[in-house]
């Protein structure tokens, strides 16, 4: 079993950048996918990027963070990373990152295919 640890959220200016991290503990990542996924107010936990922990760390993004959020992996720290620039007011929500074993391109959009989530960051994004 693999636990997870968010950090790194904030408030920051629209137009600004903030990195969150995911670490995680009790088991290496190297048996893992990340998924990152974020939730505002009132709204459905959504998809917001992944990174394969395998052949050479393939990696895929929502259409909204496209170009503008990057996330990357530190494996002698156990750590995923989620780097996001040019933030916008909605980018603001509640940031968790979320790990599965053996995940299919076609499910990895879905909270439902993820084993283990942490309890989330706070990302705040003025105007």
């Amino acid at each position: 079993q693999v636990q997870l640890r968010e950090s790194g959220g904030g408030l920051v200016q629209a137009g600004g950048s903030l990195r969150v991290s995911c670490a995680a503990s009790g088991r290496t990542l190297m048996s893992y996918n990340i998924g990152w996924f974020r939730q505002a107010p009132g709204k459905e936990r959504d998809f917001v990027a992944f990174i394969r922990w395998s052949g050479g760390g393939i990696t895929y993004y929502a259409d909204s963070v496209k170009g503008r959020f990057t996330v990357s992996r530190d494996n002698a720290k156990n750590t995923v990373y989620l780097q996001m620039n040019s933030l916008k007011p909605e980018d603001t929500a509640v940031y968790y990152c979320a790990a599965v074993g053996k995940v299919y391109s076609g499910s990895l959009y879905s909270t439902r295919t993820y084993d283990y989530w942490g309890q989330g960051t706070q990302v705040t994004v003025s105007s």
